[in-house]
C-alpha cells in the first residue's frame, strides 16, 4: 500500500525514518523533513516519490544511485553528511557513558577508493558486475563508480571479460580489485573450479590487459608483477585478497594521528597489524612488535621490513588475538600499543590491556559501537580518552572509521 510519510530523522544505516502509530518505518534515500510517498511492507518502505524535498537534498553524482546499494547518502549535502557521520561516533560513545573530545571528521574525496569488492553473476548474454541492490541479493550492473579510483573504473569492461573467463558457477561470486603501484590486483572468490584451459586463458588475458595479478580463492593464477603498495616508508607486496585500508589518504591521516600520539615511545605493540600500515610508520622511531593472525599478511610485512632501510627493529608474531590475546604481563613490556581490529572489535584484548601499565594506546576502528565498548573497558581500567577523530574512509556509505587516543599514568616500579 502506498502511503505518505514525513521523514523525522536518519537511522544508523542512512535510511530516513518516519514515525507512525505502528512504529518506525525505514525508507531508503530520504532525508529528515521530507514528505514522501512509499510502498510499505512491515517496517520497510520503498520510495515512490519525494513530494516535499529537504533543503539539503542534492543531485547524486552517480547515475546508479538509488538502485545500486553501494552508496546510501549521495543525496545529502556534504556538510550535513559529514556532520551526521561524526554524530554517529558521538552517539556510540554516549551509549557507553563516554564524552571525550570528538574532533572534526577527516573527509574523503571522490574517486579515491583503491580497493573495492564487486558482486558478479553470469546471466544470459553477459556478466553482471556491480553491487547488490540495497537490501537485496540482486546485482546492479554498473557503468561508473564515483567512489573508486579511475584505474578501476576505466577497467570495468576488462574486469567483466576476465570474470567471464573465470566463471564456472551459476551462483553469484565476488571480485576484489585493488589499485596498486604495479597495476590492478584482482582476487576472485567462489567463481568455480578452473580447468587448465581457463587458467591459460586467464593468464593470457591478464598479460594483455597489463594486470598485476589474478588469483582465485587465494591461489595465484598469474602474477606478471608483484602488486606493491606504499605503507609509510615501506613498499609492501600485498597478499592475494589481503586486507588493505580502502583509501590511501585515510590511511595516511590515521597513521599520522597514531604516530603523533605515541610520540617518543621506544617499544610499541601493533596488534591486528595486517601488512603493516601502522608498523612501518612507527618503526621509523620505535621498535615494533607486529601481531597478526593472517600468515600471508604477516609474511608480506616481514619481507617489506627486510627490504626497507633505516627502520628500527620489527618483530612479528602470528597469533589469533580473539582466541589468545596478549596478556597483561606481555603487554607490560611495551611503552605503547596500537590496535586496529575487524568490526567485531577487540573485547578480550582490551580486558588484558585495561589491567596493564602501558601508558599510551591508540585504538583504530571501523565500527563506532564496538570501539565505544572497547574504550569503556579501557577507561574502567584507568585510561583517559584524550581525543577521538572520525575518518570518512567509506564515502557516501553509513560506515565511519575512527581513531581514539588514550593515556594512563605509568606506574612507578
Amino acid at each position: 500500500m502506498t502511503t505518505r510519510y514525513r521523514v523525522a530523522r536518519l537511522g544508523a544505516q542512512g535510511d530516513g525514518i518516519a514515525d507512525t502509530e505502528r512504529g518506525p518505518v525505514f525508507i531508503s534515500f530520504t532525508l529528515p523533513g521530507e514528505m514522501v510517498t512509499a510502498a510499505v511492507n512491515k517496517d520497510r518502505g520503498e520510495l515512490i516519490a519525494v513530494t516535499e524535498p529537504a533543503s539539503n537534498r542534492v543531485e547524486p553524482p552517480c547515475r546508479h544511485f538509488g538502485t545500486c546499494g553501494g552508496c546510501q547518502l549521495q543525496h545529502l549535502a556534504m556538510a550535513d553528511y559529514l556532520a551526521w557521520k561524526r554524530d554517529k561516533v558521538v552517539q556510540a560513545l554516549k551509549s557507553q557513558a563516554l564524552k571525550p573530545a570528538v574532533g572534526q571528521i577527516v573527509p574523503c574525496a571522490p574517486h579515491s577508493r583503491r580497493r573495492v569488492t564487486f558482486a558478479l553473476r553470469k546471466v544470459e548474454g553477459g556478466m553482471l558486475l556491480g553491487y547488490n541492490r540495497h537490501l537485496s541479493h540482486e546485482i546492479v550492473d554498473i557503468a561508473e563508480c564515483p567512489i573508486s579510483v579511475p584505474p578501476i573504473v576505466e577497467a570495468l569492461d576488462s574486469l567483466r571479460a576476465l570474470a567471464r573467463l573465470s566463471c564456472f558457477t551459476s551462483k553469484a561470486f565476488r571480485m576484489t580489485v585493488t589499485a596498486t603501484a604495479s597495476g590492478l590486483d584482482v582476487a576472485l572468490l567462489d567463481s568455480g573450479v578452473l580447468d587448465d584451459a581457463a587458467r591459460k586463458a586467464i593468464a593470457d588475458f591478464a598479460m594483455a590487459a597489463n594486470l598485476a595479478r589474478v588469483s582465485v580463492d587465494g591461489e595465484i593464477i598469474v602474477e606478471p608483477k608483484k602488486p606493491q603498495v606504499s605503507m609509510g616508508p615501506a613498499v609492501v607486496n600485498i597478499p592475494p585478497g589481503g586486507f588493505l585500508q580502502a583509501v590511501a589518504s585515510a590511511e595516511e591521516a590515521m597513521g599520522q594521528l597514531v604516530l603523533d600520539h605515541l610520540g617518543k615511545a621506544k617499544r610499541v605493540a601493533d596488534l591486528f597489524a595486517g601488512s603493516g600500515a601502522f608498523t612501518f610508520r612507527l618503526a621509523q622511531r620505535a621498535e615494533v612488535h607486529a601481531v597478526e593472525g593472517e600468515a600471508a599478511a604477516l609474511a608480506a610485512l616481514d619481507r617489506a621490513f627486510r627490504f626497507t632501510p633505516s627502520l628500527k627493529r620489527v618483530s612479528t608474531e602470528k597469533r589469533d588475538l580473539f582466541e589468545r590475546p596478549l596478556t597483561t604481563k606481555e603487554l607490560d613490556r611495551f611503552d605503547a600499543v596500537v590496535f586496529d581490529p575487524p568490526r567485531a572489535g577487540a573485547e578480550f584484548q582490551c580486558r588484558q590491556l585495561a589491567k596493564s601499565g602501558v601508558s599510551k594506546v591508540a585504538a583504530v576502528s571501523c565500527n563506532p559501537l564496538t570501539l565505544a565498548r572497547d574504550l569503556a573497558t579501557l577507561v574502567a581500567g584507568g585510561y583517559t580518552v584524550t581525543s577521538v577523530t572520525p575518518i570518512d574512509q567509506f564515502l557516501w556509505s553509513s560506515h565511519v572509521e575512527a581513531v581514539a587516543l588514550l593515556e594512563k599514568p605509568r606506574k612507578r616500579r
